[in-house]
């Protein structure tokens, strides 16, 4: 009776500690800041007495590593502007890769990603450069809006080949802040942890910190100076330049091209990264890089985090990833006849009202077997 009483506690021994590693194996991240801490912290910016509240505030804030909890303490106002750039992250992730088998779906828990994020793979790449590239965004915007106590308005060189009758001054974006405090806060994670030389695990820090530092840069990279006429009745007698960040879309569509053309390296037992094949140019810090090779994403995966294309909308007439042919990895497709009512031969009516038609269309909706 002891033997068997002893067998079973093994087995249930074994069991809750199989259930840890797996809970643990996909750690938090702070960009569960953008999904889930962000009305919190909203209080949090509104609060004037930061140095009472700013430790029990960033207590309460899950995924955050031991460096960023310190330097959540330190700046606690920028909390929502962090916040704010992961969600800027993660909805454009969403948007350029709604089309494509890994449709960059969350799941709910702290890790937003799931297993998915262990996978040293492109997609991860666009992941971290793209939410970098959210917070350099947010924090930069909320600088020049004022919102923030150690900065301000841009402060950057007037540019070599602006005109020389026209002022370089307005309040522009401070980009040069938004790279310093978002080079701090989302690097320390990788920084803070040791590895064994030419490991794994240190290729994969390496990976993180050089994707990251490509999604700050494309922001920096993407932005624009933009001028304003001042004068009497659109004189222009006077013209006034700033820098400017330009729409994060803009900024996604060129992480997504940097994304398709990423280059696979691998770590060397010196603890560098090196290109895998040497016919390819060597990576500049503006492209992305990559470790493992993409999972298929085309069946249902929970062990790796795919949720795999079933029931996913497809084109039938398309020939890139979002057609059937691809996107449903050569399984079919099923076929429904849907009904949908719309406004239409809409007129104008002096003055002034728009008076509109409703008319029915019948469509074909086509979803992955």
């Amino acid at each position: 009776m002891t033997v068997h009483t002893n067998a079973g506690l093994f087995v249930i021994l074994r069991i809750l500690l199989f259930v840890a590693a797996a809970a643990g194996a996909v750690s938090g991240t702070w960009i569960n800041l953008g999904l889930r801490e962000f009305q919190q912290l909203k209080t949090a910016q509104s609060m004037h007495a930061y140095d009472v509240s700013a430790s029990t505030i960033c207590v309460g804030l899950k995924g955050l590593s031991q460096g960023q909890g310190k330097l959540c303490q330190l700046s606690v106002d920028h909390m929502p502007s962090v916040a704010n750039g992961a969600k800027y992250g993660v909805t454009e992730c969403q948007h350029q890769f709604k089309h494509r088998r890994w449709n960059c779906s969350i799941v709910e828990d702290e890790s937003v990603f799931g297993p998915i994020f262990r996978i040293a793979s492109r997609e991860n790449a666009f992941v971290h450069a793209v939410t970098a590239a959210g917070v350099v965004y947010s924090i930069s915007r909320s600088c020049r809006d004022g919102q923030l106590s150690s900065c301000g308005c841009s402060r950057s060189n007037r540019p070599s080949d602006l005109n020389d009758d026209w002022i370089w001054g307005g309040c522009g974006d401070n980009l040069e802040y938004g790279y310093k405090f978002t080079r701090s806060f989302v690097d320390v994670r990788e920084r803070e942890r040791s590895y064994k030389r030419g490991s794994r695990e240190q290729g994969k820090s390496l990976m993180n910190l050089h994707n990251n530092e490509a999604g700050r840069r494309a922001v920096i990279k993407r932005s624009k100076v933009t001028c304003k006429c001042h004068g009497v009745s659109g004189s222009c007698s006077l013209i006034t330049c700033w820098q400017q960040l330009v729409s994060f879309r803009e900024i996604g569509d060129y992480l997504l091209d940097k994304y398709d053309g990423a280059t696979e390296v691998r770590v060397n037992r010196r603890g560098r990264l090196s290109i895998r094949d040497p016919r390819f140019t060597v990576p500049t810090a503006n492209d992305l890089i990559y470790l493992d090779d993409s999972p298929s994403y085309c069946l249902q995966n929970k062990t790796i985090g795919s949720p795999g294309t079933q029931g996913r909308l497809c084109n039938r007439t398309s020939s890139g990833m979002d057609g059937c042919n691809l996107l449903c990895c050569g399984r079919g497709y099923n076929t429904q006849k849907s009904t949908i009512k719309e406004r239409c031969e809409c007129k104008f009516h002096w003055c002034c009202f728009v008076e509109c038609k409703t008319c029915t269309k019948n469509i074909d909706i086509h979803t992955c077997k």
